[in-house]
This record gives C-alpha cells, structure tokens and sequence, in this order.
C-alpha cells in the first residue's frame, strides 16, 4: 500500500500525496479536437479548440505536456484572492475553510508543467508559501497544548499536507500519554521492597567471546579460565576448535 512506503504506516510521501491529488478537477483549453474520454472517473470531453471544459488533473497535465492545451488555474490560485486568505489566517486563531484539501499539492504540479499559465507566478508562489508557513504555526500553538490528560485532537481545515506532517506526532504523543498514565507501569513501593536482592555474579569474566553454544547454552561449558591457556571451544560441530584472545 501506497501509505507503507516510510516508517512510519500513517505517512504519505509527497509524490504520493500528488498523485492523489491529481484526480482533483482543473479546466483546460484544448487546442485540439477530440471525442469524449470515457475513464473509470467518468466521461470527459469532448474537446474542442478554444472551448474551456474540464479534466482530471492528471490528464490536464499529460495534454500539457504535449502541448495540446492550457491548464486554466483554479480561482483560488490568484495573487487577489490568496492576498485576502493570507490576511484572514494573520487575523484570525483559526485555520481558514478558504482553500481546497489539496492546495499545496495541486500549486506545485501547476508550478512544475504549466508555470506559463500562471499569472504572476512568482507573486503566487511566495503567497502559497507565506500561507503555509503561518498555518503551520497555527497548528503547533494548538499543540503546546498537549498535556496528560489529551484522549483526542480536533483541528479543523487541514490540509493534505499538514494532516500528513502532523497525524504522526499526535498518534505517537497520544500513545506515550497512554503508556505514562498507565496503573500497571507504576511501581508499587511495598512491591519494590519485597524484591530479592540482585546476586552478583563474581565468577571470572570471559572476554573475546563471539558465540554461545545453542545446545549446552553454558559459557563456562565452552571456553576454559585459565590465563595462560587459549580458550578451548566445546567440541560441537558449529563452533571452532580453538579461539584464541
């Protein structure tokens, strides 16, 4: 499965969140003339030269490249309206409902194949950037909130992106929660104090040891004590004769 890929089975990479992304619907402008694409997402088309219609990302992307149209970026896209939602994130505690679930993914593959459909690119991408970086902020403020206590976490209009940073920490925070709070991992003092005493081994150290027999699971069994001798290994078939220091 795509979500197994990292280490941790909750976290997506980032090709693999664009490749989700690219099922989200952008408009085109062909310049071509073609029938109606029958896809299991659905019927697309027809297309028509210098006639707007719509088509999955993904294709919109592969015609690009081809140069068989111009990708039409989504409205949200414009230095005018990012302007607006960067105000409303700096004015406000909460994360704003103003751009899509994929926003960061969908920007960057029209950044990568159609930069020249984009006006005032530059502009655009410093926004998307600027955005990311006060919504981010947003989200660790309301994780400072963490304490013993927490059993769960709503933050609302998450992105792809940040749900897919952030998802991680909070399981593995939840669990260390859990596992710390826990009666059972308490010691018990009046326990602790009928405990028997650790006996400490005084027998001779053995050292340069590399195997223990699996049959006899004895060191002393294996190599002898002596100083002046070269340990003398047991005479099972999987070890050598003789080690020496």
């Amino acid at each position: 499965m795509a979500g197994q890929s990292n280490h941790e089975p909750s976290l997506f990479s980032a090709e693999e969140l664009e490749f989700i992304a690219e099922d989200e619907i952008v408009d085109i402008v062909p310049n071509i003339k073609m029938g109606p694409l029958n896809l299991i997402s659905g019927d697309f088309g027809p297309f028509t030269p210098q006639i707007v219609t719509q088509a999955p990302l993904w294709l919109a992307i592969a015609l690009k490249k081809r140069g068989k149209c111009s990708i039409c970026p989504p409205q949200w896209m414009s230095d005018e309206k990012l302007t607006q939602v960067l105000e409303a994130e700096r004015q406000s505690q909460e994360i704003s409902d103003q751009l899509p679930f994929h926003y960061v993914e969908i920007s960057r593959l029209l950044f990568d194949h159609a930069p020249d459909n984009i006006h005032e690119i530059y502009k655009v991408r410093s926004l998307i950037e600027d955005i990311r970086n006060v919504r981010f902020h947003k989200v660790q403020t309301d994780l400072e909130a963490f304490n013993g206590r927490t059993i769960a976490v709503k933050i609302k209009n998450l992105s792809a992106m940040e749900v897919n940073i952030v998802r991680p920490f909070i399981g593995r925070a939840l669990q260390a929660f859990l596992k710390h709070d826990s009666p059972e991992l308490i010691p018990d003092p009046e326990r602790v104090s009928d405990r028997t005493p650790h006996v400490v081994n005084n027998a001779p150290r053995v050292t340069g040891l590399t195997k223990v027999c699996k049959k006899c699971l004895s060191m002393e069994s294996l190599y002898s004590t002596s100083v002046d001798e070269p340990y003398t290994v047991h005479t099972h078939s999987n070890f050598p004769k003789t080690l020496n220091r």
